[in-house]
Formats: structure tokens, C-alpha cells, sequence
């Protein structure tokens, strides 16, 4: 166990570092645009962008692992990052913004790519769950905390920004100073939307639908918060509920999909999101703050673990050697909902005002209810029966869940296509069990 933290300590600490500072420029960005008189429907594109770069970044990012190395690539993109965030000073038009945003994108997926695929191949099979759960807390910890930095500043003022830029840069460290040799340079993922469609219509419509919500919602949290009168450090903590609140209920709600047809819990957790969307709406009017900040708690634990139980209903159906093609699939589905959600969501606060966004989030996932118990209908499934392992979140996104003991599939964000060969060529467990990646909820 020893030695497995010694292999991956510089890692796990320059991934908390990185973290941080990507939860704090979540909830500062929409703040500055929102002051320097950017509309609602700008945000929604500036989000967009960086779903669409994040989602181009994951199928980059083997090919540029592979020239150059874990090492290299961490720091190169790390920089990358640093800078971007820097110019963001500077950025005055929906434009810039969105320009920016969709590089940082591409640069955090491939740096979550490099993370996911250092630390599932260095954890070994008989430490992989708490090797992976330390990993887990600490970068998880960090993205749910960060955002409380907002206090500390003025989002009118670049200084926050040269704060997010300096912990960018201060990531750095651990992976300079590391003397590990790097693990094996990963292989490209398989996409087949479908096919996986006609095996597990619920997992992928369930991460499109995830996209759709959760992409605007975490997205344009903050400007939401200031619209209903929350001042600056209130409207931030939502996003430290609505994190908190995925972590809380991770483990409980993957003990319940072990134990019944798992689209009973997406049909399930769609329907809480859609009813606390609701919620959300009535204590908001009333001004009730620590209702809101409370419900908000409740959405995350609900919304933000729906891609995880979908991730895992796939894996269910489909033969291991198709796991890694699977969960790259799903983190298509998952990205192109969360390229065009913003857009809707946005749009939705245009016309309803500041509270369309959670009558667009109600709606949508009370379609993924009904879609889901409809095919529940239509097709009888057992209980899964599985075991499920909450693993490492790499992005502002709940961690995932793995029905099979020897495949880790991390969070966030979203799903990283490392070490994922073709589903024609002859792959080990180890190598199985190293990039078989999910990540969801990145934004």
C-alpha cells in the first residue's frame, strides 16, 4: 500500500492543485462576465465552447500523450491553462470569452486524461479502491471547496484571476519533481453510439440527458444566484452544495442500483431532479437562501449522480472486451449534450427570466423519466448484482460507478479515452482495468 502512494503522490497532489484552481475559475467566470454586461445567452455560449472543446481535448489527447510523453504533457498543458486563464483579463467580448474557454477545454481534458491514466495504471489490484479513493477525495475535496475563494476577491478585479493562474502554475511542482517512470502511453477509444443505442438505449439517451442539464446548470449556477439577489459568496457556495451533495449520495444510491434494475434508479433520481428543480423554483421566490442552498444540495446528489448509475446500467449489458468502446460512447453522448445545453439553458433565462434555467431542468428530465420507464415496459431486465467502487473524479463532475471489480471507471466530467484500444485487438485485465475511464459533469 506504501508503495503504491509513493507511485502516485506527486500526481494526486498536482490533480488537487489543478482542481482547486478550476473550481474557483468555474464560479469566477460567469461572475465577471455577468459584471462586465455580458448577457445570459453569451454565458450559455461561452459554456457551450468549453464542452465542445473538452470533448474535442479527450480525443486529442492519446495521440499527443503518446509524442510526448505523461510528464511532458501534463506541464505543457498546465501552462497552457495558466495562461489562457491570464488572458482572460483581457477578454471583453463573447468572442474572446468563448474562444478561450473552448482552449482551456481542449488543455483540461488532456491533462485529465494524463491524471486518469497515471493513477489507474500505477494503483495495483489489491490496493486499487483505497488508492483510488484517496485520489478521489482529495481532488474532489478541493473542487467542492474552491469555490468558497470567491470571498476573497473582487470578480471586477483581475486578482482572483492571477489566483487561479498561480495555483494553475504551482500543479506544476509535484509533477516536476516526480522520480516515477511514467506508465505506458495510452491507445485511442472506439466510439459506436448506435450500437451501444440498441443494447442500452437508457445509458446513452441517460448521458445525453445528463449533458443537457447539469452542462448549464453548473455552468450558469453563479449568475443564477446573483440573478435571485444571493450576493457574490452565497451565489458561489451553490456550487459547493451542489458538489457536496454528489459526493454524499454516490455511495448510497450505487448500494441501491447493486440491488434492482438500475433504470429504476436513473428513472428515480431523474424524477427527484426534475421535483427539487421545482423546489428550487418556489424557495427562490420566497427568498428563502438557506432553502435554496439546501435544495441545491439535494439537486446535486440527485443530478449529478445520474451519468455515473447510466455508465454502469451499460457496463451491465455489454461483454467486458467492449467496456472501454462503451464508456468512450457514453462520454460522446455525454458531450454533446453538454455542448448544446448551455445554449438551452441560456436561452431559457432569456425568456422566463432568471428562473427559466431550473423550468428548462425540470422538463428535460422529467422526458428522461418518461423515456426510461417506457422502456422499463417494454424490456424486463434482473438486478444488477454488481459491486460498484466510487473512483477518481477528474473534473467539476460526480465521481462514477464500476459494476466490475476489475475495471476502474472514474468520474466527472466526463470519461477519458486513454489506453483504449480497438475492440479488435487483444487487451490484458490490467490494461482493461487502467482506461476504462468515465468522467462526467465537467463545465
Amino acid at each position: 500500500m506504501n508503495s503504491s502512494l509513493a507511485l502516485i503522490w506527486t500526481i494526486t497532489a498536482a490533480t488537487t492543485l489543478l482542481q482547486a484552481a478550476n473550481g474557483l475559475l468555474q464560479a469566477l467566470m460567469p461572475l465577471r462576465m455577468q459584471a462586465e454586461g455580458l448577457s445570459v445567452s453569451s454565458i450559455g455560449v461561452v459554456a457551450a465552447a468549453y464542452g465542445l472543446g473538452f470533448s474535442t481535448g479527450c480525443f486529442l489527447a492519446p495521440a499527443f500523450i503518446r509524442h510526448v510523453g505523461y510528464i511532458r504533457a501534463f506541464a505543457s498543458l498546465a501552462a497552457i491553462v495558466s495562461v489562457m486563464v491570464l488572458l482572460m483579463t483581457q477578454a471583453h467580448s463573447t468572442l474572446a470569452w468563448a474562444l478561450l474557454r473552448g482552449l482551456t477545454g481542449v488543455a483540461l481534458a488532456c491533462i485529465f486524461t494524463v491524471t486518469d491514466g497515471w493513477i489507474s495504471a500505477r494503483a495495483t489490484s489489491s490496493h486499487r479502491g483505497r488508492i483510488l479513493s484517496i485520489y478521489m477525495i482529495c481532488t474532489k475535496v478541493a473542487l467542492m471547496l474552491s469555490p468558497l475563494g470567491i470571498s476573497f476577491g473582487d470578480v471586477r478585479t483581475d486578482g482572483l484571476f492571477m489566483a487561479v493562474s498561480a495555483v494553475m502554475t504551482l500543479s506544476l511542482l509535484p509533477i516536476a519533481a516526480t522520480t516515477t517512470a511514467e506508465p505506458p502511453a495510452p491507445l485511442g477509444v472506439r466510439i459506436n453510439v448506435k450500437g451501444l443505442f440498441r443494447s442500452a438505449p437508457s445509458a446513452v439517451v441517460g448521458a445525453f440527458v445528463v449533458g443537457l442539464v447539469n452542462g448549464p446548470v453548473i455552468a450558469i449556477t453563479p449568475v443564477f444566484g446573483i440573478s435571485i439577489g444571493l450576493g457574490q459568496d452565497k451565489a458561489a457556495a451553490l456550487l459547493f452544495a451542489l458538489q457536496a451533495g454528489s459526493l454524499v449520495m454516490q455511495w448510497p444510491l450505487g448500494w441501491l442500483s447493486d440491488r434492482s434494475d438500475r433504470r429504476y434508479v436513473i428513472a428515480g433520481l431523474a424524477a427527484g431532479t426534475s421535483l427539487v428543480s421545482m423546489l428550487i423554483l418556489m424557495a427562490s421566490m420566497q427568498g428563502a437562501d438557506m432553502l435554496v442552498l439546501l435544495s441545491f444540495a439535494v439537486w446535486g446528489g440527485l443530478a449529478l449522480c445520474i451519468y455515473s448509475v447510466c455508465v454502469a446500467h451499460a457496463c451491465d449489458i455489454v461483454e467486458p472486451g467492449q467496456i472501454v468502446s462503451t464508456v468512450g460512447t457514453l462520454l460522446f453522448s455525454w458531450a454533446a449534450g453538454v455542448t448544446v445545453g448551455p445554449l438551452f439553458g441560456a436561452g431559457a433565462m432569456e425568456i422566463l427570466g432568471p428562473r427559466g434555467l431550473f423550468i428548462y431542468a425540470a422538463v428535460v428530465s422529467l422526458a428522461l423519466t418518461a423515456f426510461v420507464i417506457t422502456r422499463i415496459r417494454q424490456v424486463k431486465r434482473p438486478a444488477a448484482g454488481g459491486g460498484f467502487a466510487v473512483v477518481s473524479p477528474t473534473s467539476s463532475a460526480s465521481p462514477a460507478l464500476t459494476p466490475r471489480a476489475e475495471v476502474a471507471i472514474p468520474d466527472e466530467a466526463m470519461v477519458s479515452p486513454e489506453a483504449a484500444p480497438s475492440e479488435g485487438e487483444a487487451v490484458s485485465p490490467d490494461q482493461k482495468d487502467a482506461s476504462a475511464v468515465a468522467r462526467s459533469e465537467t463545465s
